[in-house]
C-alpha cells in the first residue's frame, strides 16, 4: 500500500453535523478494508462554506460528503458537476481530481440500490406517491422516473412548491395538495416519504392513513430514525411491502468511498447492523 493511499482524508460537512451516520460507516468500512485513512465531521457554518469550499484541498482532504444545509451551495460552488447533479442542483460527494473541485450527487443511486436490494419488484410499477417536495425529494424522483414510472404524484403541503417540483421534471410528474392523498392511493403501486414526518425529535406526524393503498404496493421512507416509522408501522401492520431508509445512507455512501479511497466498499448486514448500533440522535440521509 502506498504511502499517498494510507494517508488518504475525507470528510463530511453539514450545520449541525453531530446527527452524521456517515462517520460510523466510512470508519467500518476502512477498518473492514485495512485502509489507513479518516473521515472526519466538519461543522461549517453557512456563511464560512465558501470559504471551506475553497480550502478543503489545501487541508489535505481527498474530498467529501456535503449534508443538510449545504447540498445546493456545493453545486453552485464547485468548479465542475456530473450529469445527475446537474439534474438536482445539488452535490453530496466532492473529490479533488488534478486540482480540480469536482462534485456529484450520490443519493438516487442510494435510493435505487436500497430499493433493489430489498423489494426488487419496485421497478415494474407505472405510478408513485412522493410525500414532500423539498431537497430530498429530487433525488428520489428522478430515480422513480429513471426505473420508468410514467406518473409521479408529488403530494405536499404546500402546493406551490408541488408545482414547482412538477415543473422541473416535466410532463410524468404531477402536483396535489395533501388532502388528495387518500385518492390519488388507490392506484399507486408504490409510495415514498421524502418529509421529516415521523423523524426521532420531529414531534408528532399527522396520520396517513395507507388504507385506500393496493395489496401489492411497496412503501417506503428515506427517515431512518426511528428505524421504523410510523407509515412503516402503518403498512407493515396492513401486510405491505416496506423498506426503510438506512439502506440509501450506505449504499449513497459506496461511490464517494471509492472515489477517496480507492477500494469499493460492499453494503452488507453486518455494516447496517454496525451504523445501526452508532450512537446519533437523528437520521437524516448523509
Amino acid at each position: 500500500m502506498s504511502q499517498e493511499f494510507s494517508t488518504t482524508k475525507a470528510f463530511v460537512t453539514g450545520w449541525p453535523i453531530t446527527h452524521s451516520k456517515s462517520p460510523a460507516l466510512h470508519g467500518f468500512w476502512l477498518d473492514q478494508l485495512g485502509i489507513n485513512g479518516s473521515y472526519e465531521p466538519l461543522a461549517v457554518a453557512p456563511e464560512n462554506f465558501k470559504i471551506f469550499i475553497d480550502e478543503f484541498v489545501q487541508q489535505g482532504f481527498a474530498g467529501g460528503n456535503v449534508t443538510i444545509p449545504h447540498k445546493e451551495a456545493a453545486f453552485q460552488l464547485v468548479e465542475k458537476t456530473d450529469e445527475i447533479a446537474n439534474l438536482l442542483g445539488a452535490v453530496n460527494t466532492l473529490w479533488n481530481e488534478d486540482g480540480v473541485v469536482q462534485g456529484t450527487n450520490t443519493d438516487a443511486y442510494g435510493f435505487t440500490a436500497n430499493l433493489d436490494d430489498n423489494a426488487s419488484g419496485w421497478r415494474e410499477g407505472t405510478t408513485a406517491i412522493v410525500l414532500g417536495a423539498g431537497g430530498a425529494s429530487r433525488a428520489v424522483i428522478q430515480a422513480i422516473l429513471d426505473v420508468g414510472y410514467s406518473n409521479v404524484h408529488i403530494v405536499n403541503r404546500t402546493q406551490s412548491r408541488a408545482h414547482a417540483l412538477a415543473d422541473r421534471f416535466g410532463e410524468r410528474c404531477n402536483p396535489h395538495k395533501w388532502e388528495a392523498l387518500d385518492e390519488l392511493m388507490s392506484d399507486t403501486n408504490f409510495l415514498v416519504n421524502t418529509t421529516s414526518l415521523g423523524m426521532a425529535g420531529g414531534g408528532d406526524a399527522p396520520i396517513i392513513n395507507v388504507e385506500p393503498l393496493p395489496a401489492k404496493a411497496i412503501v417506503t421512507d428515506i427517515v431512518y430514525s426511528p428505524l421504523i416509522t410510523p407509515l412503516l408501522a402503518s403498512a407493515q401492520a396492513r401486510g405491505l411491502k416496506t423498506v426503510d431508509g438506512l439502506g440509501m445512507l450506505l449504499h449513497q455512501a459506496v461511490p464517494g468511498f471509492e472515489k477517496w479511497f480507492g477500494a469499493r466498499p460492499e453494503v452488507t448486514e453486518k455494516l447496517r447492523q454496525y451504523v445501526l448500533g452508532a450512537s446519533n440522535s437523528q437520521g437524516t440521509q448523509t
